[in-house]
């Protein structure tokens, strides 16, 4: 099954509620879950939106949601073959809750044999002007595309080299940041949308949003959940570039790992090959 016309279908029903919801945030309810994360009903009815697009083609499809509540193990996963689909309704629900910040966005990506495959991200704000933008891509065909059309990932290091590593709130400095700082790089530390950091590695978004965004050539987490990095880590496979823990082994890709309640990468790293060799011998 193709999967363009769900993207199509599902960037044409979500504008309008991101539209509806962003123009009455001063009576937004939001709540802080248990992991200190936000949820709100928009990211409800975002997921309600995504999942029933899902079944409407795949009645029986096995689906990983941020806010599906599951408290036990996903049985279902388990049971799936491999097929599955992993669905963050909002990523960056901290920064889509206020009215000046614009780095949040839907995920939705689809593993076969375990693997993400295609990856679907939209950005509803985050064009110049507060405008739409919508990324995609196919690992086995290496095809992205924005707003579109096919583009090709960033490839000759630009004069302002930044990296990703961001860190939760309040953590300290670590001895990596300092080296990464020696060496060069520029260092985004402030948690936005870990989905579009992972967009920034794979896809050249400066010039497109407003202020401008440089691509990162490293993206670095710790602890993260599934569901904010496997799209990124699809679009990362389209673009060539290298994915794996920070000690150099794979990501753990399993059916016992994604059948869990809540599954969670000890640690995510991609980028350009040369530069997550050099981030492997870095001290981290």
């Amino acid at each position: 099954m193709s999967v363009a016309p769900l993207w199509d279908e599902l960037t044409e029903r979500l504008l309008p509620v991101f539209t509806t919801y962003r123009s009455h945030l001063a009576d937004l309810p939001v709540e802080v879950k248990a992991d200190n994360t936000l949820l709100t009903e928009a990211d409800v009815a975002v997921q309600r939106i995504i999942v029933d697009a899902i079944r409407a083609t795949e009645p029986d499809a096995a689906i990983i949601a941020e806010e599906d509540e599951r408290q036990g193990p996903r049985e279902e996963v388990a049971r799936a073959g491999g097929r599955v689909w992993v669905i963050d309704p909002i990523d960056g629900t901290a920064e889509f809750v206020q009215e000046k910040r614009v780095e949040f966005c839907s995920v939705v990506c689809l593993l076969e044999d375990w693997q993400p495959v295609s990856a679907f991200v939209l950005a509803p704000e985050l064009g110049s002007g507060g405008t739409p933008i919508v990324v995609t891509g196919d690992a086995r065909t290496r095809r992205l595309t924005l707003d579109g059309a096919v583009i090709e990932p960033p490839s000759d290091p630009r004069e302002d080299r930044w990296l990703s590593a961001t860190r939760s709130a309040g953590a300290l400095p670590r001895d990596f940041d300092r080296a990464a700082e020696e060496t060069g790089f520029l260092l985004k530390t402030r948690t936005t949308s870990q989905t579009l950091d992972m967009v920034r590695a794979a896809v050249d978004l400066s010039g497109r949003t407003a202020p401008s965004l440089p691509p990162f050539e490293l993206f670095w987490r710790r602890r993260q959940k599934v569901w904010d990095g496997i799209a990124g880590l699809c679009l990362g496979a389209a673009a060539g570039l290298r994915h794996c823990a920070e000690d150099g082994e794979p990501l753990p890709l399993t059916p016992s790992f994604l059948s869990r309640a809540e599954p969670v990468f000890a640690s995510t790293v991609m980028g350009r090959p040369d530069i997550v060799s050099w981030f492997l011998d870095s001290p981290h």
